[in-house]
């Protein structure tokens, strides 16, 4: 049985990177009884997999662990289950059955929303020209950057991979291309903001905030506009 597990990342746990993160729910299955897969071979392992590991340093409302079970609770206990073993930080959101024919989450994610907020003492000058300059910037054609790689150089025109740039209150939200095949962080997108302003962009001026991770329902059709859904949605609550 394939099982889609959405949980949050938050506090002093953004520090831990994602190696630990899968040793931490490891442990956390063991702890929780879950009665989960394993590989066969003579190092058998947990069958599971994440969803767009997070970078260190960002929170997150919408993190994803495919695993495969043997047998399972309801939904609602395999939730309070994992809960009770949870440290500060960690907290399991859902827990939902998926198709059998289902693919994994890590190979399907095709977009992810963040939050974008300043930390104290890194705000513009002037705020409101700021976000206006942001809303010109979003509206361009093109939006070129220098992407580096370990062994060349290569100029790209990243503005398609950007699905909604907006400012909501004293944040920036924006909606990127997410996944193995084009990946987008939030941060490369503020670095061309701020190159394009002439600005230098430290790197503790945000701090950013996954919402949530979607795939692409037409992912296998050729010339078709994106249908997102969240990767919470593809599976179903599983009854008492």
């Amino acid at each position: 049985m394939k099982i889609r597990v959405k949980f949050k990342k938050e506090g002093a746990m953004k520090f831990v990177g994602h190696l630990d993160v899968m040793r931490y729910f490891q442990k956390a299955i063991r702890r929780a009884d879950v009665d989960i897969c394993y590989s066969a071979g003579f190092n058998p392992h947990q069958i599971m997999s994440f969803a767009a590991p997070l970078g260190i340093g960002l929170t997150s409302e919408g993190e994803y662990m495919d695993i495969e079970v043997n047998s399972t609770k309801s939904s609602k206990e395999m939730v309070e289950d994992f809960n009770r073993c949870m440290v500060e930080g960690f907290s399991v959101i859902s827990y939902r059955q998926l198709p059998e024919d289902s693919k994994n989450a890590m190979s399907i994610v095709a977009a992810a929303d963040y939050v974008l907020s300043f930390r104290e003492g890194y705000e513009p000058e002037n705020k409101i020209a700021f976000f206006e300059g942001l809303k010109e910037f979003y509206n361009q054609e093109e939006i070129n950057i220098v992407k580096k790689t370990k062994k060349s150089e290569m100029e790209m025109n990243i503005r398609p991979l950007i699905y909604q740039l907006e400012v909501r209150g004293d944040n920036i939200f924006m909606q990127v291309s997410t996944g193995s095949v084009s990946n987008i962080k939030p941060e490369l997108v503020m670095q061309a903001y701020y190159d394009k302003l002439g600005m230098e962009l430290n790197p503790f001026t945000f701090q950013i905030h996954r919402l949530e991770l979607y795939a692409d329902k037409n992912m296998k059709l050729e010339d078709t506009p994106m249908d997102l859904i969240s990767l919470e949605a593809l599976g179903d609550e599983i009854g008492e």
